[in-house]
């Protein structure tokens, strides 16, 4: 089992930035890939972005190419998202979400998930 907690979210105004944590306990060694998803008040779940922690490849939701980043210290079991630039239509919770495959990230198919923490931008 793994556990995932995530922080860092809070309100912040249009053009702001906001880093968001996520730790990872338990059998973390087995994780294969881990990702950002969003869902905003009455919205479905949305991809936000993804990491494979053997390649270190990383995937982005389109609108938020060039300005939010995702990045792991594995040496802490933490995976981040760095947002900058940020936009009213960015709000939303945030989830950290993990795998102990390879799958397609977009699917949204991964074993575990983090209780979300909410981003609010102000305009």
């Amino acid at each position: 089992q793994v556990q995932l907690v995530e922080s860092g979210g809070g309100l912040v105004q249009a053009g702001g930035s906001l880093r968001l944590s996520c730790a990872a306990s338990g059998r973390t060694n087995t994780l294969y890939q881990m990702a950002w998803f969003r869902q905003g008040s009455g919205k479905d779940r949305e991809f936000v972005a993804a990491i494979s922690l053997s390649t270190s490849y990383t995937y982005y939701l389109e609108s938020v190419k060039g300005r939010f980043t995702i990045s792991r210290d594995s040496a802490k079991n933490t995976l981040y998202l760095q947002m900058n630039g940020l936009k009213p239509e960015d709000t939303a919770v945030y989830y950290c979400a993990a795998i102990e495959s390879s799958i397609a990230p977009r699917s949204g198919q991964f074993d575990y998930w983090g209780q979300g923490t909410q981003v609010t931008v102000s305009s």
